[in-house]
């Protein structure tokens, strides 16, 4: 998977009024950002404003939407950082079992 096909899922899995009502930003350093808009419903790669801002090697957060690297331990080891509203990052759990 790349960012170009996650960016895709993300989409299909978010949709204007759905259950997640936050902005969220994944940042992948060189790969890239994936930017997800709850309240509208839209799913982008732009750098903008957000709720809460995770940065995660892509590496790591294929492994991390495999359900092959746990978050709390990701989060506890350094390799998940969370900046913004922790309670956001807390709710993406059941959106992040969409985008594998």
């Amino acid at each position: 998977m790349d960012l170009s096909e996650l960016t895709a899922k993300a989409a299909s899995a978010i949709s204007a009024g759905g259950d997640f009502t936050k902005k969220v930003k994944f940042d992948f350093g060189d790969v890239g950002k994936l930017f997800i808009d709850g309240v509208a419903g839209n799913v982008d790669n732009s750098d903008s404003e957000a709720d809460a801002t995770i940065k995660v090697d892509w590496d790591d957060f294929k492994k991390l939407s495999a359900g092959e690297l746990d978050p709390t331990m990701a989060f506890m080891q350094g390799k998940l950082k969370v900046a913004g509203d922790m309670s956001v990052a807390m709710q993406l759990q059941g959106l992040m079992s969409k985008f594998s």
